[in-house]
């Protein structure tokens, strides 16, 4: 729902302000189930590399915080609350009908690595996964859309998309949002707007972000600025999943830090209007690099590639840093034989939970490194067999 005016309790829905009201959310769906096992041999939209701005823009995402108004907050309930809440919105999330099918995953009795996967694969919190109690996620088919119950909030909305696609991730939750307004009373104030367990998200409880792909920015040191000038305008700089995660593979997320007193069209545009000129200082940097150290950028490259195609024993850390490397030689024409759709895949498929999905045993970290080397120079040797 867009915040346009604030009422105490249920906000009469004939005075709120709505995109495409009348829209539907799509057909229905029945008996679609996603198997985990299944998503190892894939990569969500998100990861496609098809959105805007794609060579530096990996990922948009919009995220709603939402309780319901008849419980406490999670901090302050006990299990049968939690079952309570868990069992409520799993009714409503399983009804949900979007354009593509949505499947309900019980958390709780998921096994630690399955958690740890989807988490990965951005589909769900480190706080999900790590929490207990009772709780789940709903997820689309095509891991575009997900619906976390009983994490820090009752509800946690997510909508991805490839590339710089803001305006399309609001259009989707807003619906959802909608849609699950119409059956559930969302605990809100007439003064704070949308009451959270976290202070930080009180007022829209929307977080936006977009996942940055900044090598040459980092490469020249140039990082720094644009931490400093995000932090004077209140943008948040976090690294691949989220908060309190380092940036790995050159990977930055910018989001908003600010929820309280402005709309949530308002915020997007905040993000919005940044972005482009980050992705101009990407770009000039990468030419510049292109034009003055050639050689040495391309020797860089090289060697990234090649390790990658020939190591025989490799961690995640050093995966993600030349993989980062044969990402910008991709987009630089420095690469032709290898395709980003392949590397945006790795970056995640190399990640120790779905290492040993994909090897279907438990590894520790030594044996991991072994296996994902494999894995590396098999994949990229067939990349470099495909026409």
């Amino acid at each position: 729902m867009l915040i346009t005016r604030i009422v105490v309790g249920s906000w009469p829905r004939a005075e709120r302000s709505r995109w495409n009201r009348s829209r539907s959310c799509g057909p229905p769906w029945e008996n679609l189930i996603v198997e985990l096992d299944d998503l190892t041999h894939t990569s969500g939209e998100w990861l496609r590399g098809t959105g805007p701005e794609a060579d530096i823009v990996i990922s948009s995402r919009i995220r709603l915080a939402r309780n319901l108004a008849q419980f406490p907050f999670l901090s302050r309930s006990d299990e049968a609350t939690r079952a309570e809440i868990e069992g409520l919105l799993h009714q409503h999330v399983s009804d949900l009908r979007l354009p593509q099918p949505l499947t309900y995953l019980d958390v709780q009795k998921m096994e630690e690595l399955d958690r740890r996967f989807l988490v990965e694969r951005q589909l769900i919190s480190r706080e999900l996964c790590e929490s207990s109690g009772a709780r789940g996620v709903g997820i689309s088919s095509g891991e575009n859309v997900s619906l976390m119950v009983n994490e820090e909030d009752h509800l946690r909305i997510q909508v991805l998309r490839s590339g710089l696609a803001l305006e399309d991730c609001w259009e989707e939750i807003d619906r959802i949002d909608d849609s699950l307004e119409d059956k559930v009373t969302y605990a809100f104030s007439e003064q704070l707007g949308y009451l959270t367990a976290c202070p930080t998200n009180v007022g829209t409880g929307i977080r936006v972000s977009v996942m940055l792909h900044l090598p040459a920015l980092v490469m020249t040191k140039e990082i720094q600025k644009v931490y400093q000038a995000l932090q004077k305008i209140h943008l948040a700089v976090r690294g691949l999943y989220g908060e309190g995660s380092q940036a790995m593979g050159d990977f930055y997320q910018i989001s908003n830090q600010v929820t309280l007193g402005k709309s949530e069209l308002e915020i997007i545009g905040e993000v919005k209007d940044v972005i482009p000129q980050i992705i101009g200082y990407e770009r000039k940097y990468r030419e510049a690099l292109v034009k003055e150290k050639r050689r040495d950028l391309h020797d860089q490259v090289s060697r990234a590639y090649g390790i990658l195609r020939t190591a025989q024993t490799i961690s995640s850390e050093e995966t993600m840093h030349l993989l980062s490397s044969v990402r910008m030689g991709i987009n630089l024409g420095l690469i032709d034989d290898l395709e980003i759709p392949t590397v945006n895949e790795l970056f995640i498929h190399t990640q120790p939970a779905h290492l040993q999905k994909l090897r279907n045993s438990a590894l520790e970290s030594g044996e991991r490194n072994v296996a994902r080397a494999c894995y590396l120079r098999e994949r990229l040797a067939s990349s470099n067999d495909v026409p």
